[in-house]
């Protein structure tokens, strides 16, 4: 897997826990990843994305903790621009700019979903998705995907983690929306860039389309109506 060699070259990074929820051939670990950098754990059973990454965090001792998917590529080395963002205690969650293989800026950060929004992106009056401010290093969102998520530990614990009764979608938007609640600021880093390589299962199959919508429901009867909102900073 491409990530663990970029993993493997960011000496901030202090272990990588890796999850098998699906059996899979053999990983072949790279240089510099290798005894207590990494632990790899296999389920017995499929696990939510929520699930998977609470049980990653309880193996975590470090002050910060990192959701990242296995199809994201880090062209440089992410964090030191991340960490030091995250030097402003108040900032909870910090993420990079994502882009897809060409280049282009995928729309990894949004506002938070409501359900008129919902109509205007059905009919094509709007999606959510923020214009960046383009002299601004950094931006406060009111939610940014789980494909890359630098969480402070502290703040992950306060909030509970992810709620895994979101099996597969929304969880993202469900933590963002409670550790605003709690306080705790989001950011997104404009001036640092992570390649990812998006599934967008949603759009072909319908049993992951039916998890969109199942959570989709849930975050709408759990939250609408009583979310923050953010401005740009």
């Amino acid at each position: 897997m491409g990530l663990l060699a970029d993993l493997a070259k960011c000496p901030q990074v202090e272990k990588v826990i890796y999850i098998q929820n699906l059996p899979e051939k053999p990983i072949k670990l790279p240089e510099g990843l290798t005894g207590e950098r990494f632990e790899l754990i296999v389920n017995e059973a499929p696990r939510g994305f929520g699930a998977n990454h609470n049980h990653a965090f309880a193996q975590s001792k470090t002050p910060f903790f990192c959701v990242l998917n296995p199809d994201l590529r880090l062209p440089l080395n992410p964090f030191p621009v991340l960490l030091k963002e995250m030097s402003n205690t108040q900032i909870g969650l910090c993420a990079p700019m994502v882009v897809n293989q060409v280049g282009a800026v995928e729309d990894s950060a949004r506002e938070f979903p409501t359900p008129i929004g919902l109509i205007q992106k059905l009919i094509g009056w709007g999606d959510g998705c923020y214009v960046y401010p383009p002299k601004s290093s950094t931006f406060s969102p009111d939610w940014v995907g789980g494909m890359f998520m630098l969480i402070r530990s502290s703040s992950f614990r306060a909030v509970e983690g992810f709620d895994e009764r979101f099996f597969l979608y929304y969880e993202d938007v469900d933590l963002c929306a409670r550790l605003k609640s709690s306080g705790f600021g989001i950011v997104l880093a404009l001036g640092v860039r992570v390649v990812h390589a998006a599934r967008r299962s949603s759009h072909r199959n319908l049993r992951y389309l039916g998890w969109h919508l199942q959570s989709m429901l849930r975050y709408f009867w759990k939250h609408w109506g009583r979310l923050p909102r953010s401005d740009i900073t």
